[in-house]
């Protein structure tokens, strides 16, 4: 079940071990971890989805499977993220079935509509800011596009794209129910400590 007040979801980045990174993240606070790795093999993600799954449920947080839904069901992950170009929610859900949680990529109105008239269980919206973490072939939605997805969607929204120390709040602030980062943990000193302090931000400003 997706948490009921804001949270923080940490995208494993590429460049660094995932289970590291994943573990760093529930240490500070942490409650969903996404295992994303575009180049790894099948068995390399399996592998690292035992771990991450063990870590998380240790930590109480849910894990999430990036696109994969074979290593989603084999490693027990709590549930797969679905990209536009994956399998369409409702599919996946004759795979997965009731319990396990299917959250789809949006990146417009229309799509994150599409995701929940097709069951997904919440949607990963953006990206809202400028983003390096891949190519984008639309321009940033903003806090505009958030607001008014906030407004028609009933599914839990996870805001991604940009998301730093400096606007993890405002996006809580404008209906998201969490939001997603990956350079912003991974890509520091101290990914722990910038877990810590993202949780601490979208806690307090809307406590």
């Amino acid at each position: 079940m997706i948490p009921s007040s804001p949270f923080l979801c940490v995208i494993t980045d590429e460049s660094f071990c995932p289970v590291t990174i994943a573990e760093l993240a529930l240490k500070g606070g942490a409650a969903m971890i996404q295992l994303r790795h575009k180049s790894a093999s099948g068995s390399q993600l399996f592998s690292w989805a035992v771990e991450i799954r063990n870590l998380c449920r240790i930590y109480r947080a849910l894990f999430i499977i990036n696109d994969r839904v074979d290593i989603a069901m084999a490693s027990e992950a709590d549930g797969v993220h679905l990209g536009q170009q994956d399998m369409p929610a409702n599919a996946a859900r004759t795979l997965l079935g009731k319990e396990r949680i299917i959250g789809v990529s949006a990146s417009s109105f229309e799509e994150a509509l599409q995701a929940e008239k097709d069951g997904a269980d919440y949607i990963g919206f953006g990206h809202i800011y400028p983003t390096f973490s891949k190519e984008k072939g639309f321009p940033p939605l903003g806090t505009e596009g958030l607001l008014n997805a906030a407004a028609f969607i009933s599914l839990p929204i996870i805001a991604i794209g940009g998301v730093c120390l400096d606007n993890a709040a405002t996006l809580i602030s404008c209906g998201a129910s969490g939001v997603a980062v990956i350079s912003a943990v991974s890509r520091t000193d101290d990914p722990s400590r910038a877990a810590s302090e993202l949780v601490a931000a979208i806690k307090w400003k809307n406590s």
